[in-house]
């Protein structure tokens, strides 16, 4: 509920210098909203000095006691020294917050349950923009702020305020999370820190596994402390490796349901190959798609910093400080996989009402092909901020403070190809597929026709491909005027006031080029064989149940760069000239301005003779939202292979905008009563909000460029959305039992309405035919015996309609065959055909609600004088919506996605110069989305440790270990039997030494 301490790679915890910071940079300009009284950085008694971790501990039981409201905190313990290599890490370790982990390092930070979107990020008090590509496959659109991009060595403490407050910018109903960096003049005289490390991670899988970290920071006084200035900058290069067992799904069905997909009902043709089949009311999914993937990620981080502050007189501050990060991520994947058709299956399954499934097996004639691809993906993350703030101590006890900032983040992709891709080739000849479900790992295998070797590359095939180009820009402009006015009366102590306004500019764009070759083009002859490295595999899952059950033992990976260029060369794959950057026909821009005026009165009262306080406030915040989208306009549909149809553009595009507002009216009040001696109860009340995701709020209408032969989707965004609110209740009761040493409780609830939900409406769009839906699929039809097989039907058009089709040519001009030896190509819709039915989703705000609530325990003890301590939390999250795995598929649920529990435990040790950190962190398993088709992460436990030893005063070396045992990750569907992906864990360790001076 309060301060937790954290330390380098475990725990540590604000100095009060620090905790009187957080008024200046968050909440009240130049007092302090956490009143703390001075302690001494070492303590003398009986020549024992008592420094470091020790010292924060004891440190920290001041602030938590002497705070106002739920605000947990981490700090350096000195300059350049931050727990973890990276903030989420850190944060972590705070009761209630949990991560996610993006290529083996934290990234996204969820706080009681609720995901990243729903935290506000701030630094140093100023709204941060955000920019994330997300998996680069459609529009980026998250809120999220991803940590993954800040270094954690510049950082000088972070600040979590789980409950809302008025002084505190609104934006997160989870959490709002302030980063500090270090000021020149919060400590007068010449100070740094400069760090070197070697990172060696055991999940790289070939290549130098050790790369370099350097970091540094230099901060001096200079004119009678008049003048401060404070320069930073870090490097950090890393490998890592990300192996990767994945099953793709398509619906979920009832057992009563008989649709393409579906098993066999019991009496009809192949349900003998069915065993335990699911009852009629049970639920089950079958895979569509299987694969194993090998990631290699090549990492550079650049992060620094610039503060130059001017104090002319005492009671004046002029502070100019340049804050930058960049984040480059290169990710090399090659994997081999198959795709089912639900053809002649066979298969086992668990017992309902939710079944899952044990093995599932896919027979099929001689054109069936097994998967070799691979994609190159170089994308960068760039955050520049730029901010000012004058700060002025007036007679009369008022301080006033203007703070100004300019900021901008930017993710784009840094190579030719664009943000996400991949090309296929393929092995033609599978007779037979299974994925076999009995392990953490799903076991794949294949089995070919008589005569063909998987494994020889000269027989692999050129498939199709896909390049995938996205853009996100997220530019901040904000101003601040807080005021601070100390009264000093019986009552009132002091009032605090404010106004903020904010200018958020968004801009997310999107675009692709797609080869649906993927019945394959030309032939073997093409590639040529040493283009080709063969890749083992079980050893790349080593510790996965399931790893030595048989799983595809081989397959080839290539030179994803040559492979582009040759195909390019010889089908033009891209154009001709090798550059695969797709031009941006989706084009979304937003604007959301934002002004906020606040007041806040901060109390101090006797109860029963004891000294007790109420801080209460309310921020009034209004919103107004101009969205505005180029729309492609599409000017056609094709039959480009047997499942699949694609919607073609013309050149054409235009920009429509739509315009919407709201404001709301958020009141906060705290309260803290010391009804014992070293007892403290607290009780917090606020209204707090988050904003819809950019894709909600987005203009015009976006089709799904891909649909099916009974319709595809789309999505219509809705500019005039309201934020989500959440009413939080905060109880916390605390017992300060040793100088060092506390426990607490606290209970939270949270009720959130306003939700975001989507209403699909059935609808025909651009007057859009569909080429399976007509007087040339039914003629063919019947001219093959009333054949259901839409590739022979594909096959009789493509030779018998000329006007109407594209057929793939090869480049002597005969007409390109797959290996049954049917036409490739693409067929247009006609004017005659069936219109195209749309499922288009838009959102809207529902009138569901949702109460989540839960308990808080921590405790911090240190035995006596002996340099040992520990520090336990736990954290129980409890929701009303919940998906219901065994309810109907068909049937759309309200649920959140998060919550879990969460739990740490840390030992330490901190004297002689030496400290040693062991800590475990620990969430229990969550709905991570998807509706009505939910996906989970299984529970997940990690230990890391960390030690450092002062050979003298000013140099220290060091060393830490991420993950020790090397836990690996899973994640399942409504069956937990039904793995999604399951990846194998690696630990990561780094040693180095640190001169402070």
């Amino acid at each position: 509920m309060s301060h937790l301490v954290l330390g380098a790679s475990a725990l540590a915890i604000a100095a009060p210098a620090a905790a009187q910071d957080t008024a200046a940079t968050v909440g009240n300009p130049g007092a302090s909203e956490i009143q703390t009284p001075p302690v001494a950085a070492e303590e003398t008694g009986d020549d024992l000095i008592v420094t470091g971790i020790r010292a924060s501990l004891r440190e920290a039981v001041d602030i938590k006691r002497n705070s106002q409201g739920v605000v947990d905190a981490i700090s350096a313990e000195d300059i350049g020294k931050f727990p973890d290599t990276n903030l989420a890490e850190s944060l972590q370790r705070i009761t209630g917050v949990s991560i996610d982990r993006q290529n083996g390092e934290g990234s996204l930070v969820t706080v009681r349950g609720f995901g990243p979107e729903y935290n506000l990020v701030t630094l140093n008090g100023r709204q941060m923009p955000t920019a994330t590509l997300g998996d680069g496959a459609s529009p980026p659109a998250s809120r999220s702020f991803d940590f993954a991009n800040l270094a954690s060595e510049g950082i000088s403490a972070v600040e979590v305020y789980k409950t809302g407050r008025a002084s505190v910018p609104s934006g997160g109903i989870g959490s709002s999370i302030n980063i500090r960096t270090p000021r020149p003049l919060d400590k007068a005289g010449t100070r740094g820190s400069l760090a070197v490390k070697g990172v060696y991670d055991e999940s790289y899988n070939e290549g130098t596994k050790i790369t370099p970290e350097v970091s540094g920071i230099f901060s001096t006084t200079l004119a009678d402390d008049r003048i401060g200035i404070l320069v930073s900058g870090i490097y950090q290069k890393r490998k890592a490796s990300t192996n990767t067992g994945s099953v793709g799904f398509g619906n979920a069905f009832l057992g009563s349901e008989n649709d393409w997909g579906t098993l066999p009902q019991n009496g009809t043709p192949g349900s003998q190959n069915v065993t335990n089949r699911p009852d009629q009311t049970d639920v089950y999914e079958v895979p569509q798609s299987a694969a194993y993937n090998l990631t290699d990620i090549d990492r550079e981080r650049i992060n620094g910093q610039a503060v130059l502050q001017f104090r002319p007189s005492d009671s004046l501050t002029a502070t100019l400080d340049f804050t930058y990060s960049r984040n480059k991520v290169t990710a090399r994947d090659s994997s081999v996989g198959v795709w089912f058709n639900f053809g002649d299956t066979s298969s086992a399954w668990t017992d309902g009402p939710v079944a899952g499934p044990i093995f599932y097996t896919e027979r099929f004639g001689p054109g069936k092909d097994l998967s070799y691809s691979g994609s190159l993906t170089s994308n960068l993350s760039e955050n520049k901020s730029f901010g000012g703030n004058l700060t002025w101590e007036a007679p009369g006890g008022v301080t006033v403070s203007l703070d100004a900032h300019h900021s901008t983040a930017e993710s784009k992709p840094t190579n030719r190809f664009g943000t996400s891709t991949s090309v296929g080739t393929a092995i033609f000849g599978v007779q037979a597929q299974t994925v076999n479900f009995e392990n953490d790992l799903p076991v794949i295998s294949y089995q070919m026709y008589p005569g063909i070797d998987a494994l020889n590359p000269a027989l692999i095939n050129a498939t199709g491909n896909s390049f995938r180009n996205a853009y996100f820009r997220d530019e901040i402009n904000q101003v601040q005027l807080k005021g601070h006015y100390d009264h000093d009366g019986d009552f009132l102590d002091s009032l605090d006031f404010g106004f903020s306004f904010v200018e958020n500019k968004v801009r997310s764009a999107y675009g692709f080029v797609q080869n649906d070759t993927w019945g394959g083009v030309g032939t073997p002859a093409d590639l040529p064989d040493d283009l080709f490295e063969r890749v083992s595999l079980p050893d790349k899952f080593s510790g996965v149940s399931g790893s030595g059950a048989g799983i595809i033992p081989a397959y080839y990976r290539f030179n994803f760069e040559r492979m582009v260029d040759l195909l390019d060369s010889r089908f033009g794959i891209c154009g001709g000239d090798g550059n695969c950057l797709a031009n941006f026909d989706t084009d979304r821009r937003i604007s959301e301005k934002t002004i906020s005026p606040y007041v806040q009165a901060n109390t101090k009262f006797d109860v029963f003779g004891r000294e007790a306080h109420i801080i209460a406030g309310v921020r009034y915040d209004q919103t107004t939202v101009a969205s505005s989208a180029l729309t492609p306009v599409p000017s056609g549909a094709a039959w480009v292979a047997a499942g699949e149809f694609n919607i073609l553009y013309s050149p054409n595009s235009e920009f429509l905008t739509n315009k919407g507002n709201y404001d709301n009216w958020l009141p906060a009040i705290d309260f803290d009563f010391q009804p014992l001696q070293n007892v403290k109860l607290r009780a917090s009340y606020s209204h707090t909000i988050t904003r819809a995701d950019y894709t909600a709020l987005q203009g015009g209408l976006t089709l799904n460029r891909q649909f099916g032969i009974a319709g595809g989707g789309g999505n219509r965004g809705n500019p005039n959305l309201v934020p989500f609110l959440s009413k939080n209740i905060d109880l916390s009761a605390e017992w300060y039992y040793g100088r060092d040493s506390y426990i607490s409780a606290g209970y939270f609830r949270k009720k959130v309405e306003n939700f975001i939900n989507s209403q699909e409406v059935e609808q025909s769009a651009f007057d859009l035919r569909n080429p399976a839906d007509g007087p040339r699929f039914r003629a063919a039809q019947a001219a093959l015996g009333n054949t259901t097989d839409v590739g022979a039907i594909r096959d009789y058009i493509l030779r018998n309609y000329p006007a109407s089709v594209e057929v793939l040519r090869n480049p002597d001009g005969t007409p390109t065959l797959d290996p049954n030896g049917r036409y490739q190509g693409r067929i247009f819709g006609l004017p005659e055909d069936g219109l195209v039915n749309f499922r288009v989703q838009t959102p809207f705000n529902s009138d569901q609600t949702a109460t989540i609530d839960g308990f808080e325990f921590a405790i911090q003890h240190s035995f006596w004088d002996t340099g040992f301590g520990t520090i336990l939390n736990y954290t129980i999250v409890n929701g009303d919506a919940v998906f219901d795995n065994a309810l109907d598929p068909n049937v759309g649920q309200f649920a959140l996605a998060g919550l879990s529990d969460s739990a740490n435990a840390v030992l330490f040790f901190d004297k002689y110069g030496f400290q040693a950190r062991v800590a475990y962190n620990w969430r229990a398993e969550f709905y991570a989305g998807g509706n009505p088709n939910p996906t989970y992460v299984d529970a997940y436990g990690q230990v890391d440790a960390s030690m450092s030893y002062e050979l003298r005063e000013g140099l220290t070396v060091f060393a830490e270990g991420i993950n020790l045992t090397g836990e690996g990750r899973r994640g399942h569907r409504r069956s937990d039997e039904f793995t999604t992906f399951a990846q194998p864990g690696f630990a990561r360790y780094a040693a180095g030494v640190r001169v402070n001076f």
